[in-house]
C-alpha cells in the first residue's frame, strides 16, 4: 500500500444557502486553508478533519491500493491517472481535494 497527497485546492462558502440556513458569521471550512497538503492511506492523517475524512476515504483507499494506474470509472471523469479530485460533504462550506497516488510506501502495512 502507498500513500496519497492529499492537497487542499479549494474552500467555498456557498452565500445564499449560508444565508438562509447558517449560523450569523458562518464563514469558509475554519479547518483547511488552500494549499496544505497531507498523506494518508487506510487511516485519517493527523489534523484532517472527521467529517471531510468520512467524504473522500473511498478514493483515497482505491489510490493506495493501486487505483492510480489507470483512471477512475469509465474514463468519464478525471483524465488524469492516479488522481481524484474531491469534496467533504458540508453544502454550506465545502473543500475541494485532490488526491494523488504516490511511490510513497507506507509502513504501516
Amino acid at each position: 500500500m502507498n500513500k496519497v497527497k492529499i492537497t487542499v485546492l479549494k474552500t467555498m462558502l456557498n452565500d445564499d444557502l449560508a444565508k438562509e440556513y447558517g449560523v450569523e458569521g458562518l464563514s469558509a471550512c475554519p479547518y483547511h486553508k488552500v494549499g496544505q497538503t497531507y498523506f494518508g492511506s487506510y487511516a485519517k492523517p493527523e489534523g484532517f478533519c472527521d467529517e471531510a475524512w468520512k467524504a473522500i476515504y473511498q478514493y483515497v483507499f482505491a489510490l493506495a491500493h493501486g487505483a492510480g494506474k489507470t483512471t477512475f470509472y469509465f474514463n468519464d471523469w478525471i483524465k488524469q491517472k492516479g488522481v481524484a479530485i474531491c469534496s467533504c460533504n458540508d453544502g454550506l462550506r465545502p473543500v475541494i481535494f485532490k488526491l494523488e497516488a504516490t511511490d510513497i510506501k507506507d509502513g504501516a502495512n
